[in-house]
This record gives C-alpha cells, structure tokens and sequence, in this order.
C-alpha cells in the first residue's frame, strides 16, 4: 500500500462524487433511474477529519449525505468492470456535504455543481479502512443521525452503479490515481443541518465519526 493511500487526505489529488446512485433517493424525489453515473468533483480543500468541525457558510443551507467512500489503490486508466475493485486500496465514511442554495441555482442555469459542493469542510472523512476490514462494500449499511435523530438508514446493495462499475465509468474519462477518492452516493432521508448541530454517521458496526457543526469562521 502506497502512502498516498494510507494519507489519502493529504496527498490524493482529486475527489470523485457520484449523485443520484440510490434507489431509495429516486424514489424520494419521483426520479427516473439514470443510464449512466452522474458524476460531479470535489476540491480535496473540502476534506476534514475527525476532531475538525463542519463549517456552514452564510446565506447557505447545507445538507448531510452519508456516503461509502472508495480510496484508489494504484493508477488505473479504462479499466474494466470486471477487474476495477483491483484497483481499490481502501474504503472509509463519508460525508457529502450540500449547499442546496448554490445548487438550485446552478442546475436552474445549467452550470457546474462546484459552489455547492465544494465549501470548506465539505467532506467530512473517516479513517482509512482497510479492503480486507470491508470485504462486501456492496452490502453493509450506512447510517445517519443528526443530534441523535436517525435520519438515513439503507443498504450499499440499493446502489444503481455499484463500485466496480463507478470505477470503471470514471476511469474511462479521467486516470484515477493513488489517494483519490471516490463517493459512491447517498441513499434516501438527506437533510438539513445547522450550528449547533451534531452529526454523527456509521457504517455498519465497522466504524462511526462524529462532526459538531459551527458557522464559518
């Protein structure tokens, strides 16, 4: 393992997010399942671990989406379905977090999801999971909870692209490196958070973090 892998926060170099990738979210929102990913970047200036705090920007409403997260093991460029999870160093937890103000005014002018998606603190992240800590990443359960309330709960199975299908997608317009990340989505319950709140999200009975959120300084 590559120590861009083992300090993915640090040394990766972009940040891969995959939206509308589960079921119980189209069907949420009365989507249509999409034919191929949709895929959006991240700046790695958003990351923040564990002991840091969620920054809300002003005149914004920021919206947790609990995700799996997919840490690239090696380089891969057009690689297939077949052998894409090859390419896989490790997994963690992970936050998306949304400005769904800076995002309904970018799809309402047809423009890129970059403001809405890559505040500071707009990836919250846990530690490094090891392939073998996570050895079925299409079937353990994410979760989470804001001051305690339990507002997502859902299955890695209800993806509609699952991993090696993400990777092989992604890779086949952009290399993806050591350290990159890949979101692979959120599933339905997505919602608001403010200051003062406490996020707190899990993946299965593997790892939990938590996140206090404060307004930016």
């Amino acid at each position: 393992m590559t120590n861009n892998v083992r300090n993915f926060v640090k040394l990766g170099k972009k940040i891969a997010g995959a939206g509308l990738n589960y079921k119980s979210l189209l069907a949420e929102r009365k989507l249509v399942l999409p034919s191929t990913p949709v895929i959006f970047l991240k700046p790695t200036s958003s990351y923040i671990t564990e002991g840091q705090s969620i920054q809300v920007p002003p005149n914004s409403e920021v919206h947790e989406e609990v995700e799996l997260g997919v840490v690239i093991g090696s380089r891969c460029k057009k690689v297939s379905e077949d052998s894409a999870l090859q390419y896989v160093g490790g997994y963690c937890l992970a936050l998306d977090l949304t400005d769904v103000v800076q995002m309904k005014l970018s799809r309402a002018a047809g423009l890129p999801w970059t403001w809405g998606k890559g505040f500071d603190t707009a990836c919250p992240v846990s530690r490094l999971l090891f392939p073998e800590e996570l050895k079925c990443p299409q079937d353990v359960q994410l979760w989470c909870r804001v001051n305690g309330d339990l507002r997502q709960d859902c299955n890695t199975a209800d993806m509609v692209f699952p991993v090696s299908v993400l990777i092989s997608f992604i890779s086949h317009h952009m290399t993806l490196e050591p350290g990159d990340l890949i979101l692979t989505g959120s599933p339905a319950g997505v919602g608001p958070i403010a200051p003062g709140d406490t996020v707190q999200a899990g993946l299965g009975n593997i790892l939990t973090m938590t996140f206090p959120v404060k307004i930016t300084d």
